[in-house]
């Protein structure tokens, strides 16, 4: 990545109306069989072009084909039955309702390559591809199987690792897992979370992220937010062992958070996608507030591993105003760009 401070998203755009139920994580399609198919390809292109003209420099599909970050992967497994359903509590703080491990886990065929391909043959720019990360997989889900969240993450690394390098073949230049369970089960990330992560990259060449948030800007995640007091320190427990590890970036949320930007210390020589857009809100920051956290993250990252990034995805937000977050975040950075180069 030549381009000094890279912006990149974390993960979901808002889809279109034509396509799904705006502003709805888990919306439901509206297009049917073929229609769909070619409407989730619309979809992707238009996110793509969004980004573009927002200026983003590591552009991504917004997962316009998905209707969930993780669900979407794991329907396509073999050994979850998505007709057994029960309830569990996501991540300790939500109840779901979710579908049963009933066998061994194992992936049919590739989830999102064809995707890939289809976004790499639209543009020339370093494209991201997000999965969910093994230890999220396990919390979303009802294990009546394996009866060993450990046993399940160490499955579905080594399913993710298989897509993985199919999507390193597409053309994809970073491979991002999304793991905001580490940001909860803190015992379980360092014992055997991080480890698993490293099995879902094995014997890749790209980039490889992970992202670790506070959740999309949902009441369920904003109320727990509440309860978690004037400073945010759960990246403490995973950071130390995530700076020894194998992955290359560490996407993290920053920005309107109580997260103390000395944490981020503990991750030196790492690169980092330091969340400048707080997806929890409505209001679109200034570019000088973008640039403002940027400034305070540039005293613990080096300007060249630091990437601009949204907190968390878009999903939820309405379509203008993620473009405006977007549009502000490249703006942003240009600011801080033009400091560090003396212009």
């Amino acid at each position: 990545m030549k381009t000094l401070l890279p912006t990149s998203t974390a993960g979901s755009l808002p889809k279109p109306d034509w396509l799904a139920e705006p502003e709805k994580l888990w919306s439901e399609w509206k297009l049917e069989g073929d229609a769909l198919a070619a409407g989730k390809q619309d979809a992707l292109r238009l996110s793509l072009q969004n980004q573009q003209q927002a200026g983003i420099d590591i552009v991504s599909d917004g997962e316009q084909t998905r209707q969930h970050f993780v669900t979407t992967f794991i329907e396509h497994l073999n050994g979850v039955d998505f007709e057994t359903r029960k309830t569990v509590k996501i991540r300790d703080r939500y109840d779901a309702s979710v579908p049963t491990v009933v066998g061994p886990v194992s992936r049919q065929k590739s989830v999102f390559v064809e995707d890939a391909k289809y976004l790499r043959q639209q543009t020339k720019q370093p494209i991201k591809w997000a999965l969910p990360g093994p230890m999220t997989m396990v919390d979303t889900l009802y294990d009546a199987h394996y009866q060993s969240r450990e046993k399940l993450a160490w499955e579905f690394a080594k399913i993710l690792n298989e897509e993985a390098k199919e999507l390193e073949a597409a053309g994809v230049d970073i491979i991002q897992f999304d793991e905001p369970a580490f940001n909860v089960f803190f015992d379980e990330v360092n014992a055997w979370g991080i480890a698993c992560l490293e099995r879902a990259i094995e014997g890749l060449k790209c980039e490889t992220a992970v992202h670790i948030c506070y959740g999309y800007g949902i009441k369920a995640n904003t109320d727990w937010k509440k309860t978690l007091g004037s400073e945010w320190r759960q990246y403490e427990e995973a950071f130390p062992k995530l700076q020894q590890s194998n992955i290359d970036i560490i996407s993290l949320e920053c920005h309107n958070s109580h997260v103390p930007m000395d944490l981020l210390e503990l991750i030196r020589g790492k690169k980092v996608m330091v969340g400048a857009i707080d997806v929890a809100s409505d209001k679109i920051e200034t570019p000088e507030e973008v640039a403002n956290t940027l400034r305070k993250a540039l005293k613990f990252v080096d300007a060249d591993k630091l990437y601009p990034c949204t907190n968390c995805g878009m999903a939820p937000l309405a379509q203008d105003i993620a473009q405006g977050k977007l549009e502000a975040l490249s703006a942003g950075a240009e600011i801080i760009r033009k400091e560090l180069l003396g212009e």
